[in-house]
C-alpha cells in the first residue's frame, strides 16, 4: 500500500477567516489524503518551509482578505527558492474572476471559488497526484456523515 499523499492548507497573510479552510482540510483527509493546516496569518516564507519541512505534495491556499493577487504568487516564489516547486499549489476563497487569470500565469494551478463542492477539489487533486480513486471519498465522506449526523 502505497503512503497517502500528503497535503499542505494555509492561509497566507492577516486574514483571520479560516473556516473554509478547515472544511476543506477535512474533506481532504477524509477522502484519504494527509493533511497539514499551518494556521491563521502565515507568511509565504512560513508556509514554503513548513511545505518543505512536511515534504508536501500539493500546497492549498486560502484567500478572503483581498490580498490573493500579492499572496498567492509570493508563495509560489517561496516555494520554488525552498526547493519544493514541485509541489501543486491550488487555491479558493474569494476571488474575482478577472484576477484569476494572473494567478493562475503566476503558478497557481487550479482555483475553487465559494459554493464549490469539495468532490471537485478531491477529484483535482486526485487526477493531478496520480492517486487512484480508491483511497475511498465516497466511504470515507459517508463515514465522516455517519460520525458527525448533526453537523450536516
Amino acid at each position: 500500500m502505497t503512503a497517502p499523499k500528503r497535503i499542505l492548507v494555509a492561509k497566507p497573510g492577516l486574514d483571520g477567516h479560516d473556516r473554509g479552510a478547515k472544511v476543506v482540510a477535512r474533506a481532504l483527509r477524509d477522502a484519504g489524503f494527509e493533511v497539514i493546516y499551518t494556521g491563521l496569518r502565515q507568511t509565504p516564507a512560513q508556509i514554503a518551509q513548513a511545505a518543505v519541512q512536511e515534504d508536501v505534495d500539493a500546497v492549498g491556499l486560502s484567500s478572503l482578505s483581498g490580498a490573493h493577487r500579492e499572496l498567492c504568487p509570493a508563495v509560489v516564489r517561496a516555494l520554488r527558492d525552498a526547493g519544493a516547486g514541485d509541489a501543486v499549489v491550488f487555491g479558493g476563497g474569494v476571488i474575482p474572476q478577472e484576477d484569476i487569470p494572473a494567478l493562475l500565469a503566476a503558478g497557481v494551478e487550479r482555483l475553487f471559488l465559494p459554493g464549490t463542492d469539495t468532490g471537485e477539489i478531491v477529484r483535482f487533486l486526485r487526477e493531478r497526484l496520480g492517486v487512484e480513486g480508491a483511497q475511498g471519498a465516497s466511504a470515507a465522506s459517508n463515514a465522516a456523515a455517519s460520525r458527525s449526523p448533526s453537523r450536516r
